[in-house]
């Protein structure tokens, strides 16, 4: 299987924020701009894996600066690095006010793909070329973040093993 640059997984979604989208305050709803995110993500690992993927998890949505209502908001994503059957994908999410211009990253988030075939079995992805300075930087930090994204995972197992399904009557 051969390495893919990771400008070939590159997709990019833009919209108008409309009412429906925001909250009491005017400003994007957070669910909305992580369902953006997860979307956009899942476009560019299956451009890298030409397979169907999953999400496997979010490391964290970073809220840096408020999508107003009339604004743009504009999400870039590209895989930075990948591991047997998981791609790691950076998403940027970029509000414009149409009006003056004026231009703020809004969030930043990391997420895990598996690549899948029909039956949902895992399936070997290639290998990602980094070639920009960015791409370069993000991709020298993923064994970093792969590493984390495997002890949080296992965290989570735990907690799900001692606070799984229970009978309504069996609460603390």
């Amino acid at each position: 299987m051969s390495a893919k640059p990771a400008r070939e997984s590159r997709a990019i979604k833009a919209s108008i924020v409309l009412p429906p989208d925001t909250n009491h305050h005017g400003t994007m709803f957070g669910g909305r701009v992580m369902a953006y995110i997860d979307d956009i993500a899942a476009i560019s690992a299956t451009r890298h894996a030409r397979m169907p993927v999953v999400t496997a998890s979010t490391d964290s949505v970073d809220f840096l600066h408020p999508i107003c209502n009339g604004q743009s908001v504009c999400l870039e994503s590209h895989a930075t690095w990948s591991h047997k059957t998981s791609i790691e994908v950076f998403v940027k999410v970029i509000a414009e006010d149409m009006l003056t211009g004026e231009r703020a990253v809004s969030a930043t988030a990391f997420l895990t793909f598996v690549a899948v075939d029909a039956n949902g079995v895992p399936q070997l992805v290639p290998d990602v070329i980094p070639e920009s300075e960015l791409e370069k930087f993000l991709f020298a930090g993923a064994p970093a973040r792969a590493e984390m994204r495997r002890k949080r995972r296992s965290e989570s197992k735990e907690l799900a093993q001692r606070f799984g399904v229970t009978k309504e009557w069996d609460r603390d």
